[in-house]
């Protein structure tokens, strides 16, 4: 059994995508972004960058191991079930690159323009347009990129399930696929797969309990190093 520490976002939706994929029976424990769960001091001992998904894989060789950060989950969950990856050299590290230019561009630049769109208390033109032309620039690489196959590496692979939930949200971020008619057919035929369709309905309305109020939107953006040091202070001491 694993364990997957979760909410319902982007990065959420990878994991409780690939555990769904892969048919590995797993247990979902919430941890509450807007309330500060991911400060608690037991989470921290899982993913010490206090940022979720992590997970707990109880049935590991050599006893329980718990892996942070979404790049290091799915390669860890395809090479335990030898799914979604391939063995062979070259195609191996295939799929590896596209999933490192998933985790470092596609995601931060997505999730940069997302919180000056959708989150900031003032609309800075400058950072919305910088966000907003990256994230259309690699929208085109990845249109540039599917010409001559239908998935990033050739098959279907982690680099397509770390980045499918970077291009479902991009109505919100201002977007659209019209003008990338290879990208929308590969966003559509992920969409439609059974195991995705399940792994986004983990956590689905979840949100809707939250309030998007000063102290949420602290525990969502506001934090550095000596505040997150007195939170867990605060936390370990019930106070």
């Amino acid at each position: 059994m694993i364990d997957l520490y979760y909410w319902p976002t982007p990065n959420g939706w990878k994991i409780s995508i690939m555990l769904e994929e892969c048919g590995i029976p797993y247990n979902v424990i919430s941890v509450h972004i807007g309330k500060g769960e991911q400060f608690e001091p037991e989470f921290l001992a899982i993913s010490p960058n206090n940022r979720m998904p992590a997970i707990v894989d109880h049935d590991a060789p050599g006893g329980p191991l718990s892996i942070f950060e979404s790049g290091a989950i799915l390669t860890y969950l395809a090479e335990k079930t030898g799914r979604f990856m391939p063995s062979e050299l070259h195609q191996r590290y295939e799929v590896l690159q596209w999933l490192f230019w998933q985790m470092a561009g596609l995601g931060p630049m997505a999730g940069q323009l997302s919180h000056f769109r959708n989150y900031a208390p003032e609309k800075i033109d400058y950072a919305l347009a910088r966000y907003a032309d990256e994230y259309n620039r690699l929208l085109g690489v990845m249109e540039q990129r599917l010409q001559d196959r239908d998935y990033l590496a050739g098959d279907y692979s982690i680099a397509d399930i770390a980045s499918w939930p970077w291009v479902r949200p991009y109505e919100r971020f201002g977007q659209s696929l019209e003008n990338f008619p290879r990208l929308e057919q590969w966003f559509r035929q992920i969409g439609d797969r059974p195991a995705v369709v399940r792994g986004m309905e983990i956590g689905k309305g979840w949100w809707e309990s939250g309030k998007q109020d000063e102290e949420t939107m602290r525990n969502l953006f506001g934090q550095t190093a000596s505040r997150i040091q007195e939170m867990a202070e605060q936390r370990a001491t019930g106070k």
